[in-house]
């Protein structure tokens, strides 16, 4: 949809099926559906996710086609790309997985490309289209400061590979892509501070060429991400504007936030709370602020768990991608409040054209929080346009 503050969307990360025709298949039973509620009387817009296997499927024969022509049909366009996951990430154990292969691997460089030759033949002719990908690789996979500094340097040389793909797409079609670095707790890059320390002192120098890096090289603005890390997001948003590094892409998630109370009694039942939400499917890390307010770094809610009685924690924040319409879940709450300081930011003076709503665990949610998928999504985005 088209708001006066930028493109919103949805993410088609929250639907099983890695190959094309399972994917094609549910976006051609929902997206009608969704449509039909949100945007009746425009054209709307879909963020889509491939996996690798649906990506080159996708070049074959005519699906590519095909799938234009369904989308002319339907009023629907596409304007943004999901390229973090690159292979299962539904009814299947993804955790750290999530992140392979990382951007030191030709493999990452490939699928990333064909990505954006997807991308080019699918966005319409008046916009930029954005590709929201990993930051670099996934620090416990490695075990000294030296193996991460040579990681990060192959990863840089490989996202400025993709950057020159991207500024020869501009070249030759006009068609401005950029890819957008999604940091992530326990990611090469967590917090906006790295992000910007790796930008201005890896990623410019390295690729000699600074409007090209600054025009296909931007941020992905995670709000769920950020609000773990307890992240200025005023202040952040104004040092990227500052520096002139632009924001590719604000996706709209928020995480799970709880208080926990120093009585015995009161905190297990809190803990108790949280722990509805530690399933296997993906990575769900907590960061815990104590009273003095440093900050400890779990891996995931059953690490967390298993230290829950330090006494010095005040609050715990974890990746878990919880509906963004719900603020407050009886004992335990949702960085709901991050979404609207951002989106605030957003609407007095847009950052960047790209809105895309990513809750994808509807799956693996508590019981209390399911509802029906297409549903869900028409709530969020309502929500949203709501607030815009």
């Amino acid at each position: 949809m088209k708001l006066n503050s930028g493109h919103l969307t949805f993410c088609t990360n929250i639907y099983a099926g890695e190959d094309w025709t399972a994917h094609f298949d549910v976006l051609k039973s929902s997206f009608p559906i969704l449509k039909a509620q949100l945007s009746p009387d425009a054209p709307m817009g879909i963020g889509l996710r491939l996996s690798n296997l649906a990506s080159i499927e996708l070049l074959q024969e005519n699906h590519l086609e095909v799938f234009k022509q369904w989308l002319t049909q339907e009023d629907g366009y596409v304007f943004t790309m999901n390229g973090f996951p690159y292979g299962g990430f539904h009814h299947t154990r993804v955790k750290d997985q999530v992140h392979a292969p990382d951007w030191t691997t030709v493999e990452r460089v490939e699928y990333t490309l064909r990505l954006a030759e997807i991308l080019s033949k699918l966005l319409p002719e008046d916009m930029e289209g954005g590709i929201s990908t990993s930051p670099l690789s996934y620090k416990p996979w490695f075990n000294s400061d030296e193996a991460k500094r040579d990681a990060t340097t192959s990863a840089t040389v490989n996202i400025i590979k993709v950057a020159e793909g991207l500024h020869h797409i501009y070249s030759q079609r006009g068609k401005v892509i950029h890819l957008d670095i999604e940091p992530e707790p326990d990611g090469f890059l967590e917090s906006g501070t790295e992000f910007i320390d790796w930008y201005e002192n890896v990623l410019l120098p390295a690729g000699n060429n600074e409007n090209l890096i600054k025009n296909h090289v931007r941020l992905c603005y995670d709000v769920c991400h950020f609000a773990i890390g307890y992240e200025p997001h005023t202040a952040i948003i104004n040092e990227l504007q500052e520096k002139g590094i632009k924001i590719g892409k604000i996706q709209i998630s928020a995480a799970l936030k709880a208080k926990l109370p120093s009585s015995d009694v009161e905190r297990s039942a809190v803990l108790d709370q949280l722990g509805r939400f530690d399933e296997p499917t993906y990575l769900h890390q907590v960061i815990a602020r104590k009273s003095d307010g440093s900050l400890i770094r779990y891996p995931d809610l059953k690490e967390a768990l298993a230290e829950s009685e330090n006494p010095g924690v005040e609050e715990w924040r974890a990746h878990f991608h919880v509906p963004i319409f719900v603020e407050d879940m009886g004992l335990i709450q949702s960085t709901q409040s991050d979404i609207m300081e951002v989106l605030k930011l957003q609407k007095s003076n847009p950052f960047t054209t790209h809105l895309e709503v990513e809750t994808y665990t509807w799956e693996v949610l508590p019981i209390a929080l399911k509802a029906p998928l297409n549903n869900s999504i028409i709530r969020e985005l309502a929500w949203v346009k709501n607030l815009l």
